[in-house]
């Protein structure tokens, strides 16, 4: 797991307050809510973990009751909005205590805490506190449709709620937990519910899967037609009854604290180090690549700021000339040989990669590899990192480019049927800048931990996060159907805890 210290001046950045204009219109004592146009009567919300109220690694009972439609359901309320459902967690903590064990203590853990380590503060997992438990059941139905790791057609498929398709991997066990049966949809039971007014956010994981996993290809991207199918069929469905509805656009998930906040230089080196490197090492490699026109791969080594070693399959594989040319000059054939396998598509990382926030766990320590022996055992440093560790910029250019083109069917469907349409996209980036959003004199950014929205996992928000968004959502419904719902106020829920 992942080792991400903060310093003690970040934490005073996140205590520090300005008087400035907010986007929160606090004076709403004198405006009559109405529901407009629109029904909310029978609210229902699809999506995926953003919707379930997912945040520090894993879902929870106080996240959920923070979840962005839980917000927007108790503003409709005011409006003739009914009751609102969520498949609650048993528990504060998260996680599944058979599936952590089944994955080998990789994935279902409890939420991340801030806790001490090596005299910081450090996002550190929680001891999953029970097994999965399922809720659902014949009769059994729930507003709040978001499912955890969810892609917009895994919304339409028969089974994804199945626990005998766990082992495959045919089946989410968040949806396992609350579906009506083994074999519906997820679309299936929020329409049993004969929903007035829906909300859909879905998409960020057809992307974000990609993007996480490094471009590796264990999680794709999802293609254009399918999504087109799957969005399609989730719009239409949900629209057949009449009931009106928002929809929201996928953020640049490039943008997120998951990619923003470990550097692509951080390696520091002493000085014995640095001339020990440049004479033995990457001194002559340069030197080689240079003559074949690929000088700029590597780059000398300083005191500080260096570039993460990466490897790049985009790159011409010169593992042969490298050792050709180390012969040559009089290196050992098998020390030669090493080099040129470990270096053959090496290169130093730039800043159009991007590094996820998991890899700062490895940066610096020894690979498995069989060709990781001294000199070259340190990842990130004199060992490239691999493939999942690094998002390089032909996969950036990969997710920016799918996003946009989902992002256009998203919108081009919101205007076909008559929705309301929330561009996330552009609210995240307004969050991404360093001036980020005011509410009643609290800047709000995209900073990991110190921004105030974003969770201790990079990618998932926090209570005041969700409520960010939840004004998003509230102001697109007020926009498109004469609704004056209040918006909330997001200095009134959690953001990341201090111990």
């Amino acid at each position: 797991m992942k080792k991400i210290l903060i310093s003690s001046l970040a934490v005073a950045g996140l205590l520090f307050t300005v008087s400035c204009n907010t986007e929160f219109d606090t004076d709403v004592k004198d405006v009559k809510v109405t529901n407009g146009t629109a029904d909310f009567t029978k609210y229902v919300a699809l999506g995926n973990s953003l919707t379930s109220g997912y945040r520090d690694g894993a879902l929870y009972l106080d996240g959920q009751n923070e979840s962005y439609p839980s917000m927007i359901a108790q503003q409709m309320k005011l409006a003739g909005g009914g009751e609102f459902s969520q498949p609650l967690m048993p528990n504060n903590v998260g996680g599944f205590t058979n599936l952590f064990t089944a994955s080998g203590g990789k994935d279902f853990y409890g939420k991340l805490t801030l806790q001490v380590v090596g005299g910081a503060l450090s996002p550190t997992p929680s001891a999953p506190a029970t097994n999965l438990d399922v809720i659902g059941g014949a009769g059994k139905y729930f507003n709040n449709m978001g499912v955890p790791g969810a892609k917009s057609f895994h919304l339409v498929a028969p089974g994804y709620g199945s626990a005998a398709g766990l082992t495959a991997g045919t089946a989410n066990p968040y949806f396992v937990r609350f579906a009506s049966s083994s074999t519906t949809t997820v679309l299936a039971d929020a329409m049993k519910i004969n929903p007035t007014f829906f909300s859909l956010w879905i998409g960020n994981n057809d992307v974000l899967g990609y993007a996480t996993s490094g471009g590796d290809g264990t999680n794709p991207i999802t293609t254009e037609a399918l999504f087109t199918q799957a969005y399609t069929a989730l719009v239409t469905t949900l629209t057949s009854a009449g009931a009106k509805g928002v929809v929201a656009n996928i953020p640049d998930v490039t943008g997120i604290p998951f990619f923003t906040t470990v550097p692509y230089n951080p390696v520091p080196l002493d000085q014995a180090s640095v001339t020990a490197l440049n004479a033995q090492v990457f001194g002559p490699l340069k030197q080689i690549l240079t003559a074949y026109g690929q000088g700029s791969r590597l780059q000398l080594l300083g005191l500080a700021n260096n570039p993460l070693l990466i490897k790049d399959e985009n790159l011409t594989n010169l593992s042969t000339q490298i050792t050709t040319a180390l012969v040559g000059a009089g290196v050992n054939a098998q020390q030669a040989g090493l080099m040129g396998q470990v270096f053959g598509q090496a290169r130093h990382a730039t800043s159009a990669d991007l590094i996820p926030l998991t890899t700062s766990s490895v940066i610096g320590s020894a690979p498995t590899s069989p060709l990781a022996v001294s000199p070259f055992n340190k990842y990130g440093v004199t060992f490239p990192l691999e493939d999942k560790h690094v998002l390089n910029a032909t996969e950036v250019a990969e997710v920016t480019t799918a996003t946009a083109k989902f992002n256009t069917i998203i919108s081009g469907l919101a205007s076909s049927k008559g929705l309301a349409f929330v561009d996330a996209n552009s609210k995240m980036k307004e969050l991404s800048q360093s001036s980020g959003i005011q509410f009643d004199g609290v800047r709000y950014t995209a900073k990991f931990v110190t921004g105030g929205t974003f969770s201790l996992d990079g990618v998932h928000l926090t209570g005041r996060g969700y409520a960010v968004i939840a004004n998003e959502f509230i102001k697109a419904i007020n926009n498109k159907y004469g609704s004056t719902l209040p918006m909330v106020n997001p200095n009134g829920y959690s953001g990341v805890k201090f111990p």
